[in-house]
Parts: C-alpha cells; structure tokens; sequence
C-alpha cells in the first residue's frame, strides 16, 4: 500500500536542519564536526548536513540535498559518509521524515558499555520514546551501518549504536531531534539509578500497558514494549521523619 505523504518546503528544512544543529552543538550532544542531521522533503529527496562542518556553525549553502541512493542533487559540499544509514531509515520506513545522529555523552557511554537503554524506570521514556536497543558495532561509513540499524527502523525509534553514539527518527526533524533529547534524558536517569543511587523502582506491567495506551492515542504505534514486573511497586507515599 502506498503511503501519501505531506513535505515541508526546502526552505523549511534547511532552516530547522540549522536549528537542530545549533540545539546539538550547545547541548553537548557533539563535539567538533560530529553528527549528522537529514530532513525529507519529497518522496525521493532529503536535505542533509556535510561532512567535516561543526553542527553549531552551518549556513544553508553548506547543505547538500540528495535522492535516496545517495546521489548529490543541490549543493556543493560532500555529504557526510554517514548519510548511508540516514538513508536507510528512510527506505525502511516511508513514514519518516527525519533522522539525526549523534554522540551525547551518557547515551553514547551506554552504547560503549554495551548497555541497552530499556528498563521501565521513566514514564516519559515510554511514553514518547520506548525502548532504545543497543545495535552491534559497525565501522562509520561502510553499509555495515545501515544493515545494522534496518531491522529496527520500523518497530523502535532510535537506537545505540556500539562504540559510537545514537540515532533517533521521527515523523518530522523536530521529533527525531527531541527523540535524541529524550534517550539522553533517559540514560541519565539510568545512570543514576543504576551507578549512584543503586536503586530503582520500575513501572509495572499493568502500568506499562496503560502508558502505551495513551502513546497510541499521540499516534505513536512504534517504540517497542518494556517489561516491568507483575505487582506495582511505587503505589505508596514514602515519608522521611527528621529527629528534632
């Protein structure tokens, strides 16, 4: 069945492509001329960043725009080797429209630890962004990557790549971007749970069940499904009693 799609003008792209870049560049998402960001405006065109530019400093005619087999339609600048997995989520998945890459510092540790990002503990993390699985490594620009990452594309919504950082998808950029705000956000958490406070309490089962309910009234149908345990376990106020 094919899938009729609405595009944002290539203006529009370019400018939201730089925006993100700006977000990514000070958030700390990248260091240096890391990342990549790709933005589609057509059933076979995207718009993407360069290689060897930092995200934080691009001009709209560093931008490059391709078809989907990569080939180069406007611009002067070379598209980052990268761009093949870029690609790759779009084949895989009609319906996405943007795609960024990047390395965020915990997120990134994760996927050098070979951590998966998937335990229930954030109800945001369900919500609107799922599980995070950990893809096995690949070697950056090689088609290693994007056959890598293509059994994921249709069911998840962003993945760790190992040793390397992540990559999150989206109906639109702004929803890949905030994609990556949120594996981020999630591996914090995580972080914190796990390696300082060694203690965590996980969405149960039915809590789950609940919380992917109302992801599917957003029109959010991917993400994935994490376990949690049968029996609820943060039903209860805690009370901390201070000696006067």
């Amino acid at each position: 069945m094919e899938i009729s799609m609405e595009y944002i003008s290539d203006a529009q792209a370019k400018q939201m492509i730089l925006e993100v870049g700006r977000r990514m560049y000070q958030g700390g998402f990248v260091a240096a001329n890391d990342g990549n960001i790709s933005c589609k405006v057509g059933d076979n065109e995207i718009w993407a960043t360069p290689t060897g530019v930092s995200k934080g400093f691009m001009t709209e005619d560093m931008l490059v725009k391709l078809d989907l087999d990569g080939n180069v339609l406007e611009g002067t600048h070379k598209p980052s080797s990268e761009i093949k997995m870029h690609l790759r989520v779009f084949k895989e998945n009609p319906k996405v429209q943007g795609v960024v890459h990047a390395h965020p510092l915990t997120a990134t540790a994760f996927a050098c630890a070979g951590i998966s990002l998937e335990e229930p503990v954030l109800m945001e993390g369900v919500l609107s962004l799922g599980c995070v699985p950990l893809v096995h490594f690949a070697l950056p620009g090689t088609e290693e990557v994007p056959e890598a990452v293509a059994p994921y594309c249709r069911e998840y919504n962003a993945v760790l790549l190992a040793n390397h950082g992540a990559l999150t998808w989206g109906d639109n950029l702004m929803q890949a971007y905030y994609r990556m705000e949120t594996t981020e956000y999630y591996a914090k958490i995580l972080m914190m749970n796990n390696f300082i406070l060694g203690k965590k309490t996980l969405l149960s089962q039915g809590q789950i069940d609940d919380i992917i309910k109302i992801r599917a009234g957003w029109g959010i149908t991917t993400g994935g499904r994490p376990i949690g345990p049968e029996g609820a376990q943060n039903l209860e106020d805690i009370c901390i009693s201070r000696k006067r």
